[in-house]
């Protein structure tokens, strides 16, 4: 069940929490990884799953920069021919409220979050038309449905990636590429953690499930949306999120 054997997925934003634990489900369901994230980053997920057996190679990919985009797209596949699988994971937060917020701010969050995720796409998409097969699999965020105070840029930023994910899934159903998203809510990573342990208690509280999400659940369903067994599953918006917003 939900194996990747011989497919090959570019994980962007793969250095550490939700990206890491993505391209680790991918590779242990026999995919090979390509690991994105800026200069060397990456390099301990790569240690990671190529010690627990898996095949992972690491790739510097500046997702603001086509250039830099282009010609990772290009060495994949000139090294291995395809491109099955693309995450659109890479993001940034750049928080304040509205009437504080720099320009500078705004701009950094829309062009990693959601140019970036557009630019990405358009790389691959030549490759898996003519293939006649792919998954791009965009990471939204709760935020992006619900809203969040303080986060006007990071809220606009997913709640493009979910319209940007239902247009593109339109564009290319008969090509047989499917195009969904998924919107986790709170998840435990290095910088919930910074938060204080009774904020972390609060948060849960509001919560159904009564606990933060792990990186581990959202990646169990990227994993699934990259399988065949979700191969019916096309412009939809998956929510991990404890039944904190439904």
């Amino acid at each position: 069940m939900l194996m990747l054997t011989g497919r090959v997925a570019l994980v962007t934003g793969a250095s550490r929490g939700i990206g890491r634990a993505i391209a680790s489900s991918l590779a242990s369901g026999g995919a090979v990884v390509v690991a994105a994230a800026r200069g060397t980053n990456a390099q301990a997920t790569v240690d990671a799953i190529t010690t627990a057996g898996g095949t992972a190679e690491l790739a510097s990919l500046d997702v603001t920069d086509p250039a830099s985009v282009e010609a990772v797209t290009r060495g994949v596949l000139e090294r291995h021919g395809r491109i099955d699988v693309l995450v659109n994971n890479a993001g940034v937060t750049r928080d304040q409220l509205l009437l504080r917020m720099k320009r500078e701010d705004w701009d950094a969050v829309i062009a990693a979050n959601l140019t970036g995720a557009f630019t990405c796409a358009q790389a691959v998409l030549r490759a898996m038309v003519k293939a006649r097969h792919g998954r791009i699999i965009s990471i939204t965020s709760v935020v992006g449905e619900a809203g969040n105070a303080g986060q006007a840029n990071y809220a606009a930023s997913k709640a493009g990636l979910i319209g940007f994910t239902k247009a593109l899934a339109l564009e290319v159903a008969s090509r047989g590429i499917t195009v969904n998203a998924i919107a986790p809510g709170l998840v435990d990573t290095d910088m919930t953690r910074s938060i204080s342990e009774g904020a972390h208690e609060e948060w849960a509280k509001k919560i159904p499930l009564q606990r933060l999400g792990t990186p581990e659940d959202i990646a169990a369903a990227v994993r699934f949306l990259a399988s065949d067994e979700a191969a019916y599953i096309t412009g939809h918006v998956l929510a991990v999120n404890g039944g904190m917003h439904m």
